[in-house]
């Protein structure tokens, strides 16, 4: 299949130059057009669905403008499943609307584990069940996006519609046209005469943050979250402005249809990905309810890992014949029902706006707030990133503010409500200088963040202390943020080497210091001197290097010297450091003060060198069978969680990637893997089950 693509792919690029008018008739065009059709779309749901890539962009581009220039000499040519509609069309005067031949039905919401069993026994009653037989669940994440019917008739998408209040929604067919995940016609030996598709269109994280940065840059107002931004791109009456979103789709059920189709939902989300159609990887089928209660609770904690937002897990009685006997209730069907994620957002008043400064000396605006409850915690405080997140999204002092807490990420104001104002809130701007030391401050090029340049600023010194010894650096226990502003302030820690120089007779001088506190706290400074080169090259605080690409960097370099020696050229060989990262470490290493630092530390007895197994494993790559070996992690696996299948990885010597690559030597992987599985077996990457994946550590 593969080669029989790339041959006629290549074969189409040999005549993607030629004149449009040396084809003779519309006979003559009409084949050529149909190939470069099915060639593109082929291509398309590789780079979209199965995420691998067989042509270049450029070649892509060719064969669509190939195609276009046939279709503009030949307007009868065009056809409802050709590419060149993913570009958009001529702009709408407005949606009509479309009734919906079924009800796009709500869901009823379950709140804890105790819900969802409660939910599942009602199933079993309302099927009459006894206690021995079974009852299957389908659970797939809920995609926090925005739900759409897709009609396909023959195999080509004829429709594309909204929710809307569950009877009428918008025609948004040229929209959802321009949709690179979504076919344009469907492909494999079971394709109906016709079938309504529905799903999630929603916009991945990375593509969220970049349509934002698009916006401030021309002046436009950013989006809140990535729902909102989803709804309008679709939204747009010039499907142009949706063809430049980088909107993405996930499919979960089918509505109307005609011809054989599945019998339970697990063998819809398979039948869907045979069509064509993305289905999210993570979607499971349990026997057991207990089991699916921990899925909902496993995701609950895992929500952040993904490159997508969800608001939780939607769970499903597997067998339609089943879903039909338990029917539905008012808007919503009995036979399913949504695991809801605690809330993370809350509108509370922004009382004021204060600065701080950071270890590097980034200067970062704080939102201070009437305090608000959030998923069980009471916020006060949030972030507000730098003076451009808050001109684009016009945040004024006094507004009622939408304020998000994403697990433990630190709470953040996501917009204002216009709506709510009074006329009496401020404009906020960044202030000319350090609110600590009083220096101008300045705004780096080609940077959002002002800073503070002076070195000798407390400020910058007391963050850079408390950085140094958390947990994921130096990792001393009961040094914490008050000790180290305690520390700076009586001078005893001017310089973080002194840190290693501290003494009882110092410490019991301090107010609050107990003889065993103290002891217990020198007792946590000499465990340091053995942390690992990676958490002390982290603890450093050099710009753009954290947790990751210092493992990276230790990876390759044996020792702080070694780091300190190496120039530009040589990190920039090294997989994963980019042009600003190395300029970093090498700007880091230049200065005269920072090698005095590095050499007293070794001199105090701080390890600065790559551990002997590591280093030997790394090198020789014999007593340690992941040393130097590159993973993926992907789907689910039992009892163990994506982010501690990857610390352990890491532990043992091994690299994580997020994604599959030549480079990469194997791919872990649980229940339903997706398409980076299809993937590694097309490059010839070593897959290992969880039990393979176990064995490694014994």
């Amino acid at each position: 299949m593969t080669r029989a693509l790339l041959d006629a792919t290549r074969r189409l690029l040999r005549s993607a130059g030629d004149p449009v008018d040396a084809l003779a008739d519309i006979d003559t065009a009409a084949p050529l057009a149909g190939e470069l059709r099915d060639v593109l779309n082929a291509h398309a749901h590789r780079y979209y669905v199965l995420d691998e890539t067989l042509i270049s962009d450029g070649e892509y581009d060719a064969l669509i403008g190939r195609l276009r220039s046939i279709e503009e000499r030949f307007p009868a040519l065009v056809s409802p499943d050709s590419p060149t509609h993913r570009v958009g069309g001529a702009p709408l005067e407005a949606f009509e609307k479309v009734r919906h031949p079924e009800s796009l039905l709500s869901l009823g919401n379950a709140f804890d584990a105790d819900d969802v069993r409660a939910w599942y026994v009602r199933c079993r009653k309302g099927l009459g069940l006894e206690e021995s037989d079974s009852l299957a669940v389908t659970c797939e994440l809920k995609i926090d996006g925005l739900a759409v019917a897709l009609t396909y008739r023959e195999g080509v998408m004829v429709q594309a519609a909204t929710r809307g209040d569950g009877q009428v929604g918008e025609n948004i067919t040229s929209n959802v046209r321009t949709i690179g995940a979504i076919p344009l016609r469907l492909s494999g030996p079971r394709v109906p005469e016709m079938v309504e598709v529905r799903g999630e269109v929603y916009l991945p994280l990375a593509g969220f943050a970049r349509l934002n940065e698009i916006q401030a840059e021309k002046g436009d107002k950013a989006y809140a979250n990535p729902r909102n931004a989803a709804a309008g791109s679709l939204r747009q009456l010039d499907p142009r402005i949706t063809a430049t979103r980088p909107l993405s789709f996930f499919s979960y059920s089918i509505g109307p249809a005609e011809g054989n189709v599945p019998e339970t939902q697990s063998e819809t989300l398979s039948w869907l990905a045979e069509l064509g159609f993305p289905t999210n990887e993570h979607a499971t089928r349990f026997e057991d309810i207990e089991e699916a209660v921990k899925y909902c609770l496993h995701w609950t904690e895992e929500r952040d890992n993904l490159p997508y937002e969800i608001d939780g897990v939607v769970l499903k009685v597997d067998e339609f014949a089943a879903q039909a006997t338990l029917g539905s209730v008012a808007h919503a069907p009995r036979w399913a029902t949504a695991f809801k994620f605690p809330a993370r957002e809350a509108t509370t008043i922004l009382r004021d706006i204060i600065v701080n400064v950071g270890r590097t000396g980034v200067i970062k605006p704080e939102a201070v707030l009437e305090p608000v409850g959030i998923g069980g915690v009471t916020v006060s405080q949030a972030t507000l990133h730098n003076e451009d997140y808050i001109l684009s999204r016009d945040i004024r002092i006094g507004d009622t503010v939408l304020v998000k807490r994403a697990g433990d990420v630190i709470p953040q104001v996501v917009a204002p409500i216009p709506g709510a104002r009074s006329g009496a809130e401020r404009m906020w701007f960044m202030p000319d200088t350090c609110p600590v030391c009083d220096t101008p401050l300045e705004r780096l090029e080609g940077e959002a963040d002002y800073y503070c340049v002076a070195s000798d600023c407390p400020a910058q010194f007391m963050r850079l202390v408390e950085h140094f010894v958390s947990r994921n650096a130096m990792d001393i226990e009961g040094f914490g943020t008050k000790l180290s502003i305690q520390l700076v302030d009586t001078g005893l820690v001017s310089t973080l080497d002194d840190i290693f120089r501290l003494d009882l007779p110092g410490l019991l001088a301090l107010d609050g210091f107990a003889e065993r506190k103290a002891i217990n706290l020198l007792a946590g400074i000499e465990s340091a001197k053995n942390q690992s080169l990676a958490r002390l090259l982290f603890g450093l605080g050099i710009r753009h290097v954290g947790r990751t690409v210092a493992e990276i960097i230790v990876a390759e370099f044996e020792s702080m010297e070694a780091i300190a020696r190496a120039g530009k050229e040589e990190l920039l060989a090294v997989d994963g450091i980019g042009e600003i990262i190395a300029q970093s470490v090498v700007d880091w290493f230049e200065r005269d003060h920072n090698l005095t630092l590095v050499e007293n530390l070794r001199t105090l007895g701080v390890n600065t060198e790559r551990f002997a197994n590591e280093a030997r494993a790394i090198e020789e790559n014999s007593e340690v069978p992941l040393a130097g070996k590159t993973f993926v992690v992907t789907g689910t696996l039992e009892g163990l969680s994506r982010t501690d299948a990857q610390n352990r990885i890491k532990s043992h010597g091994g690299k994580v990637t997020g994604s599959v690559s030549a480079k990469t030597d194997y791919l872990v992987v649980g229940a339903n893997p997706g398409s980076k599985l299809e993937k590694a077996k097309t490059l010839g990457i070593t897959v290992l089950d969880q039990a393979a994946f176990e064995e490694l550590f014994l």
